[in-house]
C-alpha cells in the first residue's frame, strides 16, 4: 500500500504539467523539433533539449520544483546531487533567485560540467560514486543545508520534464513514439505522463546503453535488480539500479528498454554534428541510436537530445572515429 501511494505521489497530473509551465517557462525556452537529415532507417524527429540555457532539458524540472518554494525554504540555500546537468539547472535557477546552491557531485563527473557549475555560482562537493547514488535514497549528506531538489524522483521535477510532451504534440501532432534517454526515469516518466493523458496511443520508450541498463534488466526480471555499474562517457544516464517507486512508475508508464552499445552511441553523436550540425552528449545521442535501430519499429519517431555537454576532448575522439573511454 505504501508503494502505491509513492507512486501515485509522483506521477504528475496533466494539470500539473499545465500548471508547470508558468515556472517552467520563465527559465527554458520552447525547443524546436527537427527533423534528422538521413536517408537511413526510420523517419526521425529530434527534440532538442541541448539547446537549452544550461545545454540540458534539467532546467525545466528545477524550474517548476524551486519556483514552488517559500521565501523561507529559499533563504536557507538549495542543494542537489547531480553529475553535472541537474546541478547546472539548480544553480541556474538558484542564481535567478539570488539564493546560495550547492551540489554534491560524483568523483567521475566530468570537467565540463563541473566547470559550468561552478560559472554559474554553485559550490561542488565530491565524493564516491557509490556514497553519491546513496543520496537519491536517503536526500541527505553530511555538511549539506536548506532545501534538497531530488533530480528525478520528485512530482514537481516530473511535471516540469512533462512540458515537453505538450511542446511534441504541438509541433507534431501524427508523432508515432517517443524515444527518451533513461537515467533516474524523471526525464521518460514526466513526457509519458503528459503523453498518457492526451494522447494514450503514442507509446515512450527509455533509451539505456547495454550493461548498464538497469530498467531493462529490471523489465526482464520483471521487478527492480541491481546491476554492475561502471561509468562510461554516456555519464547523464545508467545507475546500479532503479529506485523501487521509480521502478513502479516506470514499468506503467513506459513501453519499454531499447537499449544500444557505446559504439552506436558514439556514431550517433558522430551523425548528429555531420548531418544536423548538432552537439549532443552521450546521454542525448542515446535516444537518436536508439530510433535508428528501428528497435520501436515505427516511423516519426521523435528522439529526445536530453544535452549538449560534452567534453570537448571527449567529443574529438568520438568525431576521428572512436569512442571515449
Amino acid at each position: 500500500m505504501e508503494d502505491d501511494a509513492i507512486k501515485r505521489a509522483l506521477a504528475p497530473t496533466l494539470a500539473d504539467i499545465e500548471k508547470a509551465k508558468e515556472r517552467v517557462y520563465t527559465a527554458a525556452i520552447r525547443t524546436p523539433l527537427v527533423r534528422l537529415h538521413t536517408d537511413e532507417g526510420p523517419e526521425i524527429w529530434l527534440k532538442l533539449e541541448n539547446l537549452q540555457p544550461i545545454g540540458s532539458f534539467k532546467i525545466r524540472g528545477s524550474a517548476n520544483a524551486i519556483g514552488q518554494l517559500a521565501p523561507a525554504e529559499l533563504e536557507r540555500g538549495i542543494w542537489t546531487a547531480s553529475a553535472g546537468n541537474m546541478a547546472q539547472g539548480v544553480a541556474w535557477n538558484a542564481r535567478q533567485l539570488g539564493v546560495p546552491c550547492s551540489v554534491v557531485v560524483p568523483d567521475t563527473a566530468p570537467e565540463t560540467k563541473l566547470a559550468a557549475i561552478a560559472r554559474l555560482g554553485g559550490r561542488t562537493v565530491k565524493t564516491s560514486v557509490k556514497s553519491w547514488f546513496e543520496i537519491f535514497e536517503t536526500r541527505r549528506f553530511d555538511g549539506m543545508d536548506g532545501h534538497f531538489v531530488h533530480a528525478f524522483m520528485d512530482r514537481d521535477v516530473m511535471a516540469g520534464n512533462g512540458t515537453i510532451a505538450l511542446e511534441i504534440l504541438e509541433d507534431l501532432p501524427e508523432v508515432a513514439a517517443v524515444i527518451a534517454p533513461f537515467g533516474g526515469g524523471g526525464l521518460a516518466c514526466g513526457i509519458a505522463a503528459g503523453l498518457r493523458a492526451l494522447a494514450p496511443s503514442i507509446p515512450v520508450y527509455a533509451s539505456e546503453v547495454k550493461g548498464q541498463a538497469p530498467f531493462s534488466e529490471s523489465l526482464r526480471a520483471d521487478s527492480p535488480v541491481s546491476i554492475d555499474y561502471t561509468p562510461t562517457f554516456v555519464d547523464g544516464i545508467g545507475s546500479p539500479y532503479v529506485e523501487p517507486a521509480m521502478w513502479d512508475l516506470s514499468s506503467n508508464l513506459l513501453a519499454g528498454s531499447l537499449e544500444v552499445t557505446l559504439s552506436e552511441v558514439a556514431a550517433a553523436v558522430r551523425l548528429l554534428v555531420s548531418s544536423n550540425g548538432i552537439v549532443a552528449e552521450g546521454a542525448g545521442a542515446s535516444s537518436v541510436a536508439a530510433g535508428l535501430t528501428d528497435r520501436a519499429n515505427r516511423d516519426k519517431i521523435v528522439c529526445v537530445v536530453s544535452g549538449g555537454n560534452l567534453d570537448p576532448s571527449k567529443l574529438a575522439t568520438i568525431l576521428a572515429g572512436g569512442v571515449p573511454r
